[in-house]
């Protein structure tokens, strides 16, 4: 699947150009970008925010996230899928688990009614998709997953062009990442290069996976929690109701 700003993430899914994504000596604390900065990103348990009280914003946290990667193309196989490699590598490197991969045609229909089966398995915290993020005709990923999504993660789109157009420049107006939250699950959308998925994978998605997932399923546990108190009300008004007509009943007898 060509997502319209592939090829300048280092030609069609696979090929690593010179203009590509290079994150061949891993990550550290922080990153460099040449400017004589360092940028610390500090993934701490809590904020301190000096009145003594530390407030722990994380003890939801997915220490090892499901994660299924499902790749979007009419060309690629499994065993030729260099963007779901990269995907699935870096998943795997920060200590999540990969919990199944798929590889699926551009369909709408079939990518959506995937992508809301993989939702709903027990073992997946996350899904990620690569390709069909573009603007081609074929380009229909974001089509399909968007109406799954409760809550949309505008955030994720932001920053991952932000990141890309230190790359492609002006070019990276025609990529679409999506991201959201659905029944419990993190969903990303990333485009189909290897490049650019290695870098919405190992920039963003692994560093904040676990602690979305977290979230995702409290908020989700929150919503059964009061479908269960929804159902329980007419009970409770029911019995009430029992006890106000064993009252009258008392009170005839006594007069």
């Amino acid at each position: 699947m060509n997502d319209g700003v592939d090829e300048h993430h280092g030609g069609t899914s696979g090929e690593d150009g010179g203009d590509g994504h290079d994150h061949g000596d891993g990550h550290g604390d922080g990153h460099s970008h040449g400017d004589g900065h360092s940028h610390d990103h500090d993934h701490g348990d809590g904020h301190d925010h000096g009145d003594g009280h530390s407030h722990d914003h994380h003890h939801h946290d997915v220490d090892a996230a499901g994660v299924a990667v499902v790749t979007v193309s009419s060309s690629r196989t499994l065993d030729d899928d260099p963007a779901g490699d990269a995907i699935a590598a870096a998943v795997e490197e920060r200590g999540h688990e990969v919990a199944v991969r798929e590889l699926l045609v551009d369909d709408l229909d079939g990518i959506q009614s995937r992508v809301d089966r993989l939702i709903n398995r027990d073992d997946v915290d996350c899904v990620i998709t690569t390709g069909g993020t573009g603007v081609t005709p074929d380009d229909v990923t974001v089509e399909a997953v968007e109406p799954l999504l409760d809550k949309l993660l505008p955030g994720f789109g932001e920053l991952f062009r932000r990141l890309s157009y230190e790359e492609i420049g002006t070019r990276v107006v025609g990529t679409r990442a999506v991201a959201g939250v659905a029944d419990g699950a993190v969903v990303f959308s990333l485009p189909g290069s290897e490049n650019a998925a290695r870098l919405g994978a190992e920039e963003i998605i692994v560093h904040e996976v676990g602690h979305l997932a977290g979230l995702a399923r409290r908020d989700d546990e929150s919503d059964a929690e009061e479908s269960s108190d929804d159902e329980s009300g007419p009970e409770a008004s029911s019995d009430d109701e029992s006890d106000a007509e064993a009252g009258g009943d008392d009170g005839e007898h006594g007069t």
